[in-house]
């Protein structure tokens, strides 16, 4: 019974190594194979390729090792190209008789389109983008422009290249209406002046020291998003009659635009001992100086509300 069962074991190794090495047939295209009718037998692969070359199809029929079938499962001889190559390998006889269509690059112009359209899509919303943008910059600026109209009958009051901040002081407590500069002046001051530091921060922006000709001025600087606090501000502060010594002395408004950010300055007399508060804070005062800071204040406020000819009857809204 045991060696029955050894024969039978035998017998089946023996088939399966003769179906292992068994021949396989293929087509075959080359000119060695026409001595053997265009066949030929091998104990690897069966392979077939069309090419595409110069806009020629070139087919190719042969036989392929077992020695080339490298590496396992996905050999050099078996791979395509896609466009120029496709490569088919079989494993049965003559199963490489079957003809392969090369898929042409240019066959497949919706890709094409999408490569070539989507960068001019993008560029054209970039360039709608930067036009909005500029006209909304233009637009912003040409509103602007529209307060700093100049006045025809202040043409005394141009700048001298001699003038200093004493006499630019002198000249608006003593214009006549009380209001402050012409507009033209106070661009020509706001654009000479050398920011130096930056001495306080607040809710609407900063407040800068600055140079403007040997003198010392405050440089309140609003950013673009708060240009109507901006105007409000600057509107109260050019009120009729609205300079006094005990009021903080408005000198220029002005915007500063170079097409890419905006600043909206209000620059005004700089007092090197900070605000009220500040002041507070830093020393102790004696009751006669309690008396004269509640004089001060109080002389101010009287002026703010004091009746103004030409306004029926009201004064400066606090």
């Amino acid at each position: 019974m045991l060696e029955l069962l050894i024969v039978r074991t035998l017998f089946i190794l023996y088939q399966l190594s003769l179906a292992l090495h068994r021949a396989l047939w293929c087509n075959c295209t080359t000119a060695q194979c026409e001595k053997t009718g265009s066949r030929c037998e091998t104990d690897g692969a069966c392979m077939a390729s069309t090419s595409f070359i110069n806009g020629l199809e070139q087919h190719i029929r042969i036989c392929i090792t077992r020695d080339n079938l490298v590496p396992p499962g996905q050999p050099f001889y078996c791979l395509s190209a896609e466009g120029l190559l496709y490569t088919h390998c079989c494993y049965t006889n003559y199963c490489n008789s079957l003809d392969l269509k090369v898929t042409s690059v240019t066959s497949r112009p919706v890709e094409l389109v999408a490569v070539v359209a989507g960068p001019v899509c993008l560029l054209c919303v970039l360039l709608i983008m930067a036009v909005f943008l500029f006209q909304y910059h233009q637009r912003a600026y040409s509103h602007r422009q529209r307060l700093e109209v100049e006045d025809p009958s202040c043409d005394h009051l141009y700048m001298a290249k001699d003038k200093t901040l004493q006499d630019l002081i002198y000249d608006m407590s003593t214009s006549g209406s009380g209001s402050g500069l012409p507009l033209f002046v106070q661009r020509t001051v706001a654009r000479t002046i050398v920011l130096q530091e930056i001495i306080g921060k607040g809710r609407f922006g900063e407040v800068w020291r600055g140079r403007w000709r040997g003198g010392d001025v405050a440089v309140k600087i609003f950013s673009s998003r708060e240009e109507r606090s901006w105007f409000r501000e600057a509107e109260i502060y050019q009120t009729i009659m609205l300079r006094h010594e005990n009021i903080l002395g408005f000198i220029a408004a002005d915007n500063k635009d170079n097409g890419t950010w905006t600043q909206l300055w209000l620059v005004s007399d700089y007092h090197e001992y900070g605000s009220l508060f500040d002041y507070l804070n830093r020393y102790s005062i004696t009751i006669e100086g309690m008396i004269k800071l509640a004089l001060s204040a109080a002389s101010g406020l009287a002026h703010l509300h004091m009746e103004i000819l030409g306004t029926q009857g009201e004064g400066v809204p606090l």
